[in-house]
Protein backbone atom coordinates (compact mmCIF):
# COMPACT_ATOMS: atom_id res chain seq x y z
CA UNK A 1 0.00 0.00 0.00
CA UNK A 2 1.72 3.36 -1.19
CA UNK A 3 2.16 5.88 2.30
CA UNK A 4 -0.27 7.84 3.30
CA UNK A 5 0.73 11.78 4.18
CA UNK A 6 1.16 12.77 6.97
CA UNK A 7 -1.94 14.49 8.84
CA UNK A 8 -1.53 18.17 9.75
CA UNK A 9 -2.51 19.48 12.86
CA UNK A 10 -3.49 22.93 12.28
CA UNK A 11 -2.75 25.40 13.96
CA UNK A 12 -5.43 27.18 16.18
CA UNK A 13 -5.85 30.76 16.46
CA UNK A 14 -7.63 32.65 19.74
CA UNK A 15 -9.14 36.36 19.32
CA UNK A 16 -9.47 37.49 22.44
CA UNK A 17 -12.42 40.05 21.90
CA UNK A 18 -12.83 43.36 24.43
CA UNK A 19 -15.84 45.24 24.27
CA UNK A 20 -15.75 47.80 21.72
CA UNK A 21 -13.52 45.98 19.31
CA UNK A 22 -13.13 46.72 16.05
CA UNK A 23 -15.37 44.50 13.51
CA UNK A 24 -13.10 45.89 10.47
CA UNK A 25 -9.90 44.17 12.18
CA UNK A 26 -11.96 41.38 13.05
CA UNK A 27 -12.95 40.62 9.80
CA UNK A 28 -9.67 40.89 7.85
CA UNK A 29 -8.15 38.53 10.56
CA UNK A 30 -10.41 35.90 10.35
CA UNK A 31 -11.72 35.69 6.62
CA UNK A 32 -7.80 34.82 5.57
CA UNK A 33 -7.76 31.91 7.62
CA UNK A 34 -11.17 31.19 6.69
CA UNK A 35 -10.26 31.45 2.88
CA UNK A 36 -6.71 29.41 3.29
CA UNK A 37 -8.60 26.61 4.16
CA UNK A 38 -10.70 26.91 1.22
CA UNK A 39 -8.30 26.91 -1.42
CA UNK A 40 -6.12 24.58 0.21
CA UNK A 41 -9.04 22.33 0.87
CA UNK A 42 -7.29 21.40 4.24
CA UNK A 43 -8.05 22.40 7.52
CA UNK A 44 -4.77 24.43 7.99
CA UNK A 45 -6.42 26.91 10.66
CA UNK A 46 -9.00 26.62 13.07
CA UNK A 47 -10.46 29.56 15.22
CA UNK A 48 -12.49 30.49 18.40
CA UNK A 49 -13.56 33.82 20.39
CA UNK A 50 -12.62 34.62 24.10
CA UNK A 51 -14.73 37.47 26.19
CA UNK A 52 -14.73 38.71 29.33
CA UNK A 53 -18.66 36.68 30.03
CA UNK A 54 -17.19 33.70 27.70
CA UNK A 55 -20.89 34.33 25.88
CA UNK A 56 -20.86 37.64 23.70
CA UNK A 57 -18.75 39.80 22.65
CA UNK A 58 -20.24 43.54 21.45
CA UNK A 59 -17.98 45.38 18.38
CA UNK A 60 -17.83 49.23 18.23
CA UNK A 61 -20.33 48.82 15.05
CA UNK A 62 -22.60 46.92 17.69
CA UNK A 63 -22.32 43.58 16.18
CA UNK A 64 -23.03 41.02 18.54
CA UNK A 65 -19.93 37.85 18.47
CA UNK A 66 -20.44 34.29 20.21
CA UNK A 67 -17.88 33.43 22.14
CA UNK A 68 -16.70 30.34 23.28
CA UNK A 69 -14.54 30.87 26.05
CA UNK A 70 -14.07 33.19 28.98
CA UNK A 71 -10.46 35.23 29.49
CA UNK A 72 -9.50 32.92 32.19
CA UNK A 73 -10.22 29.92 30.30
CA UNK A 74 -8.92 30.43 27.16
CA UNK A 75 -8.04 27.38 25.74
CA UNK A 76 -4.17 25.77 24.36
CA UNK A 77 -3.76 27.16 21.14
CA UNK A 78 -0.80 28.33 18.92
CA UNK A 79 -1.61 32.51 18.08
CA UNK A 80 -3.44 34.47 20.81
CA UNK A 81 -4.23 37.52 19.71
CA UNK A 82 -5.86 40.92 21.91
CA UNK A 83 -8.24 42.66 19.74
CA UNK A 84 -9.75 45.85 21.18
CA UNK A 85 -10.99 49.41 19.36
CA UNK A 86 -12.16 52.17 21.32
CA UNK A 87 -12.45 53.25 24.66
CA UNK A 88 -10.05 50.57 25.95
CA UNK A 89 -8.46 52.97 27.94
CA UNK A 90 -11.14 53.34 30.03
CA UNK A 91 -12.02 49.54 30.82
CA UNK A 92 -10.73 47.17 33.59
CA UNK A 93 -8.26 44.60 32.02
CA UNK A 94 -7.06 42.81 34.76
CA UNK A 95 -8.50 39.63 34.03
CA UNK A 96 -7.22 39.47 30.18
CA UNK A 97 -3.81 40.63 31.16
CA UNK A 98 -3.11 37.90 34.37
CA UNK A 99 -4.06 35.09 31.66
CA UNK A 100 -2.01 36.82 28.57
CA UNK A 101 1.12 36.41 31.59
CA UNK A 102 -0.09 32.64 32.70
CA UNK A 103 -0.58 31.99 28.78
CA UNK A 104 3.24 33.74 28.29
CA UNK A 105 4.61 32.30 31.42
CA UNK A 106 3.87 28.18 30.66
CA UNK A 107 3.40 27.90 26.86
CA UNK A 108 4.92 28.53 23.50
CA UNK A 109 1.91 30.43 22.91
CA UNK A 110 2.84 33.40 20.34
CA UNK A 111 1.08 36.78 21.54
CA UNK A 112 -0.22 39.51 19.68
CA UNK A 113 -2.09 42.28 19.47
CA UNK A 114 -4.45 44.13 16.91
CA UNK A 115 -5.80 47.70 16.09
CA UNK A 116 -5.36 49.04 20.06
CA UNK A 117 -4.80 45.97 21.66
CA UNK A 118 -0.91 47.24 22.21
CA UNK A 119 -1.90 48.79 24.78
CA UNK A 120 -3.09 46.07 26.72
CA UNK A 121 0.18 44.07 26.01
CA UNK A 122 2.31 47.15 27.30
CA UNK A 123 -0.12 46.47 30.67
CA UNK A 124 1.18 42.98 30.85
CA UNK A 125 4.88 44.05 30.37
CA UNK A 126 5.45 42.21 27.06
CA UNK A 127 6.36 45.11 25.16
CA UNK A 128 9.31 46.73 26.53
CA UNK A 129 11.99 47.72 24.20
CA UNK A 130 10.13 46.04 21.52
CA UNK A 131 8.79 47.60 18.33
CA UNK A 132 5.05 47.81 18.07
CA UNK A 133 2.65 49.18 15.80
CA UNK A 134 -0.73 50.25 17.34
CA UNK A 135 -3.67 52.14 14.79
CA UNK A 136 -2.66 55.82 14.20
CA UNK A 137 -5.50 57.47 15.79
CA UNK A 138 -3.86 56.48 19.19
CA UNK A 139 0.20 56.57 18.22
CA UNK A 140 0.17 60.04 20.20
CA UNK A 141 -1.51 59.22 23.27
CA UNK A 142 0.67 55.64 23.27
CA UNK A 143 3.99 57.57 23.11
CA UNK A 144 3.55 59.80 25.96
CA UNK A 145 2.36 57.25 28.19
CA UNK A 146 5.10 54.66 26.98
CA UNK A 147 8.14 55.50 26.02
CA UNK A 148 9.66 52.20 27.02
CA UNK A 149 8.26 51.20 24.03
CA UNK A 150 10.00 51.23 20.49
CA UNK A 151 6.46 52.48 18.45
CA UNK A 152 7.02 52.39 14.67
CA UNK A 153 4.30 53.67 12.12
CA UNK A 154 4.57 50.41 10.46
CA UNK A 155 1.47 48.65 9.53
CA UNK A 156 2.63 45.64 11.39
CA UNK A 157 5.41 44.13 13.54
CA UNK A 158 5.64 40.68 12.76
CA UNK A 159 9.26 39.99 13.68
CA UNK A 160 8.98 40.24 17.57
CA UNK A 161 8.22 37.54 19.73
CA UNK A 162 4.99 39.61 20.37
CA UNK A 163 3.21 40.58 17.14
CA UNK A 164 0.86 43.60 16.47
CA UNK A 165 -1.02 45.08 13.68
CA UNK A 166 -2.18 48.56 13.58
CA UNK A 167 -5.88 47.51 12.42
CA UNK A 168 -8.51 47.58 10.02
CA UNK A 169 -6.87 46.18 6.66
CA UNK A 170 -3.86 45.99 8.30
CA UNK A 171 -4.47 42.84 10.02
CA UNK A 172 -5.33 41.30 6.63
CA UNK A 173 -1.88 41.92 5.49
CA UNK A 174 -0.28 40.90 8.91
CA UNK A 175 -2.67 37.55 8.64
CA UNK A 176 -1.49 36.95 4.90
CA UNK A 177 2.34 37.49 6.29
CA UNK A 178 1.88 34.67 8.81
CA UNK A 179 0.07 32.53 6.06
CA UNK A 180 3.17 32.90 3.71
CA UNK A 181 5.41 31.99 6.96
CA UNK A 182 3.14 28.96 7.21
CA UNK A 183 2.28 27.71 3.93
CA UNK A 184 4.67 29.83 1.14
CA UNK A 185 4.11 32.88 -0.67
CA UNK A 186 1.76 30.95 -3.22
CA UNK A 187 -1.15 30.31 -1.00
CA UNK A 188 -0.59 33.93 0.36
CA UNK A 189 -1.15 35.54 -2.66
CA UNK A 190 -4.22 32.91 -3.78
CA UNK A 191 -5.25 34.07 -0.29
CA UNK A 192 -4.89 38.05 -1.09
CA UNK A 193 -6.64 37.48 -5.07
CA UNK A 194 -9.58 35.25 -3.39
CA UNK A 195 -10.14 38.62 -1.34
CA UNK A 196 -9.98 40.99 -4.20
CA UNK A 197 -6.60 42.42 -2.30
CA UNK A 198 -4.06 43.56 -4.39
CA UNK A 199 -2.69 46.26 -2.62
CA UNK A 200 -0.83 43.81 0.28
CA UNK A 201 1.82 45.66 2.16
CA UNK A 202 4.75 44.29 3.94
CA UNK A 203 5.60 45.14 7.30
CA UNK A 204 7.87 48.14 6.58
CA UNK A 205 4.60 50.25 5.14
CA UNK A 206 3.51 53.14 6.88
CA UNK A 207 -0.32 53.33 8.18
CA UNK A 208 -1.28 56.53 6.50
CA UNK A 209 -0.70 57.66 2.99
CA UNK A 210 2.16 59.28 2.32
CA UNK A 211 2.21 63.18 2.22
CA UNK A 212 3.58 62.15 -1.64
CA UNK A 213 1.33 59.87 -2.57
CA UNK A 214 -1.75 62.10 -1.15
CA UNK A 215 -0.47 65.71 -2.99
CA UNK A 216 0.83 63.97 -5.93
CA UNK A 217 4.05 65.75 -5.47
CA UNK A 218 7.34 64.28 -4.99
CA UNK A 219 9.19 67.10 -3.54
CA UNK A 220 12.40 65.88 -1.27
CA UNK A 221 12.54 69.18 0.43
CA UNK A 222 8.89 69.53 1.50
CA UNK A 223 8.59 65.92 2.54
CA UNK A 224 12.39 66.46 4.40
CA UNK A 225 10.67 69.41 6.37
CA UNK A 226 7.64 68.22 7.17
CA UNK A 227 9.48 65.15 8.67
CA UNK A 228 11.20 67.48 10.91
CA UNK A 229 8.39 69.33 12.06
CA UNK A 230 7.08 65.94 13.56
CA UNK A 231 10.53 65.14 15.17
CA UNK A 232 10.17 67.92 16.89
CA UNK A 233 6.46 68.94 18.09
CA UNK A 234 7.98 69.57 21.74
CA UNK A 235 10.10 72.20 20.61
CA UNK A 236 9.09 73.27 17.65
CA UNK A 237 11.71 74.67 15.03
CA UNK A 238 11.32 78.08 13.53
CA UNK A 239 10.83 77.68 9.17
CA UNK A 240 13.83 79.53 9.08
CA UNK A 241 15.66 76.67 11.21
CA UNK A 242 14.10 73.84 8.97
CA UNK A 243 15.04 76.28 5.55
CA UNK A 244 18.74 75.97 6.56
CA UNK A 245 18.48 72.35 8.16
CA UNK A 246 17.02 71.28 4.83
CA UNK A 247 19.98 73.18 2.10
CA UNK A 248 17.00 76.02 1.13
CA UNK A 249 16.17 79.60 1.45
CA UNK A 250 13.11 80.18 3.81
CA UNK A 251 11.44 81.85 0.59
CA UNK A 252 12.26 78.92 -1.01
CA UNK A 253 10.23 76.90 1.87
CA UNK A 254 7.59 79.44 1.80
CA UNK A 255 7.16 78.47 -1.84
CA UNK A 256 7.19 74.86 -1.33
CA UNK A 257 4.43 74.66 0.99
CA UNK A 258 2.15 76.86 -0.89
CA UNK A 259 2.26 75.55 -3.99
CA UNK A 260 1.95 71.84 -2.52
CA UNK A 261 -0.37 72.63 0.40
CA UNK A 262 -2.08 75.93 0.21
CA UNK A 263 -0.51 76.94 3.76
CA UNK A 264 2.33 78.53 5.21
CA UNK A 265 4.79 76.52 7.35
CA UNK A 266 4.27 78.20 10.10
CA UNK A 267 0.31 77.85 10.18
CA UNK A 268 1.17 73.74 8.64
CA UNK A 269 3.03 73.22 11.62
CA UNK A 270 0.83 75.11 14.22
CA UNK A 271 -2.21 72.88 12.52
CA UNK A 272 0.33 70.01 13.33
CA UNK A 273 0.68 70.98 16.81
CA UNK A 274 -2.73 71.28 17.59
CA UNK A 275 -3.77 68.05 15.79
CA UNK A 276 -1.57 65.92 18.58
CA UNK A 277 -2.51 68.07 20.77
CA UNK A 278 -6.26 67.00 20.45
CA UNK A 279 -5.15 63.17 20.66
CA UNK A 280 -3.78 63.88 23.63
CA UNK A 281 -6.41 65.20 25.28
CA UNK A 282 -9.32 62.93 24.33
CA UNK A 283 -6.48 60.03 24.67
CA UNK A 284 -5.13 60.04 28.01
CA UNK A 285 -5.74 61.21 31.32
CA UNK A 286 -2.86 64.54 30.76
CA UNK A 287 -3.41 67.78 32.54
CA UNK A 288 -4.28 70.54 30.34
CA UNK A 289 -0.83 72.34 31.23
CA UNK A 290 1.45 68.88 30.05
CA UNK A 291 -0.73 68.49 27.26
CA UNK A 292 0.74 72.13 26.12
CA UNK A 293 4.22 71.31 27.22
CA UNK A 294 4.29 68.63 25.28
CA UNK A 295 3.08 69.55 21.68
CA UNK A 296 5.21 73.04 22.25
CA UNK A 297 3.31 75.61 24.17
CA UNK A 298 5.05 77.25 26.81
CA UNK A 299 2.12 78.58 27.92
CA UNK A 300 -1.74 77.68 28.96
CA UNK A 301 -3.54 80.35 28.40
CA UNK A 302 -1.46 80.86 24.63
CA UNK A 303 -2.68 77.32 24.14
CA UNK A 304 -6.09 77.51 24.99
CA UNK A 305 -6.72 80.68 22.88
CA UNK A 306 -5.40 79.05 19.63
CA UNK A 307 -6.95 75.35 20.41
CA UNK A 308 -10.31 77.34 20.68
CA UNK A 309 -9.41 79.45 17.63
CA UNK A 310 -8.44 76.10 15.48
CA UNK A 311 -11.63 74.02 16.84
CA UNK A 312 -14.24 76.25 18.21
CA UNK A 313 -14.08 74.96 21.69
CA UNK A 314 -11.06 75.26 24.78
CA UNK A 315 -9.08 72.38 25.83
CA UNK A 316 -10.96 72.23 29.05
CA UNK A 317 -14.32 71.69 27.12
CA UNK A 318 -12.55 69.30 24.73
CA UNK A 319 -11.40 66.75 27.80
CA UNK A 320 -14.80 67.22 29.40
CA UNK A 321 -16.36 65.69 27.03
CA UNK A 322 -14.98 62.48 27.96
CA UNK A 323 -17.10 62.89 30.86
Amino acid sequence: MPDREPTQIPQHFVFALVEDFSHMAFSCAVDPLRIANLISEKELYTWSFASLDGKTATSSNTSVTLAHNTFKDIPPCDRLFVLSGINMQRMDHTVLVKTLRRIDRTTRTQIGALCSGAYILVQAGFLNGRKAAVHWEYHDSFLESFPEVNLVRNVFVGDEKYITASGGTATADLMLHLIERDHGYDLSVAVADQMVYNTVRDATSEQKVSLQSRSGMRNNHLANAIAMMRDSLEDPMSPAIIAREIGISTRQLERLFGKYLNSSPKKYFLEMRLDRARHLLLQTEMSIVDVAMACGFQSPGHFSRVYRTNFGVTPMLQKGRLD
